[in-house]
């Protein structure tokens, strides 16, 4: 098989923050509460053109622009892991995508496993351009489920963090530059029905009295059984895909240059890290200012740990990922050229 190699990325985060002061007013959570537990100064929230699909747009013009490519001719595929929250419902948002970014010989398609979409959309790509011989692959990105969220509503607070963030990342074939290895996934279906807006689909259509109790924003059916049956298995599973991506990668724990963790509770993050092997800050980036951008956290990740320097040539990255439903996801990456 020939390799897989990203040959950009891009990302944008809008300007607009919610801080943890006005958080805390607004849900009557403790501000320390806020910025020590949950890890959060503040978030990044969309402004008025800031979109679902607009955001992804604005990522993937600079990972096009850094690659050097022309994407009328140069893209074969578009596939949108984004959020299905966005511009209108029932729209085909890859193909709205493709359009907007301009990748006129590409087809598109969809996809979604909420926060872990990155990672699936990046195995799939992988796939199809090992078997159907695609040259380039765009995978585009954006999420604002910020939107979704009542700051009153206590079940919640776990999500309080929730932000918004456009991502894209250029997939090249026979490209032995920052190889795509091996990906792996868990999902559980027994928590399918714990966190979900309760209004807007065919069970309960959207209304003024739906509208009146605040039902179209996330909720959780029972947030003490789910606290309870997470607890039994999240790390446990979270481990479990970061070892088994790395395993069929041909690496170890010890062998993790750069852990692109998804944004969660200090506590949460420091513990995966440290169990990992790995020094939470010095090989991860914690977002204190962005807030959880859904599946956008990991490639933000992986841009920040390049800007910073904790990136080089020659290192083992893992990408992870972690949604509602419930999955656990992790990518690992080779950082450079092959053989540095």
């Amino acid at each position: 098989m020939t390799l897989i190699g990203i040959e950009a990325i891009g990302t944008y985060i809008p300007s607009e923050r919610h801080t943890a002061e006005y958080i805390s007013e607004q849900s009557g959570t403790p501000v320390n509460i806020i910025k020590t537990k949950m890890g959060m100064l503040s978030k990044s929230v969309p402004g008025p053109d800031d979109h679902t699909v607009a955001m992804g747009v604005k990522a993937a013009k600079i990972a096009v622009e850094r690659a050097g490519i022309d994407p009328t001719t140069d893209i074969d595929l578009v596939i949108w892991a984004g959020e299905v929250y966005a511009e209108h419902p029932m729209q085909t948002y890859a193909i709205k995508f493709q359009n907007e970014v301009g990748a006129e010989k590409a087809w598109a398609f969809d996809v979604n496993q909420r926060c872990g979409t990155v990672v699936v959309a990046m195995i799939l790509a992988k796939s199809l351009m090992q078997t159907q011989g695609y040259k380039r692959v765009l995978i585009g990105s954006g999420y604002r489920n910020c939107d979704l969220i009542d700051y009153s509503n206590v079940r919640t607070r776990f999500m309080y963090d929730l932000a918004a963030s456009g991502v894209a990342m250029i997939l090249r074939n026979d490209y032995p530059q920052n190889v795509v290895l091996e990906g792996s996934v868990i999902s559980d279906g027994r928590f399918s029905e714990d966190v979900y807006v309760p209004a807007g689909g065919t069970v309960m259509p959207i209304s003024c009295e739906a509208i009146e109790r605040k039902l179209q924003y996330l909720d959780v059916t029972d947030p003490v059984r789910l606290k309870e049956r997470l607890d039994e298995l999240s790390m446990t599973n979270f481990l479990k895909v970061i070892d088994d991506s790395l395993e069929r990668s041909g690496f170890k724990r010890e062998n993790i240059d750069y852990l692109g963790l998804i944004r969660m509770k200090r506590s949460a993050f420091e513990y995966v890290a440290n169990e990992l092997g790995v020094h939470p800050y010095h090989q991860s980036t914690y977002f204190e200012e962005w807030g959880h951008m859904g599946q956008n956290d990991s490639i933000i990740s992986l841009e920040e740990g390049l800007k910073s320097g904790k990136i080089r040539g020659g290192d083992v990255v893992v990408l992870t990922a972690a949604g509602i439903g419930w999955s656990w996801n992790a990518m690992t990456i080779r950082w450079g050229t092959m053989g540095e």
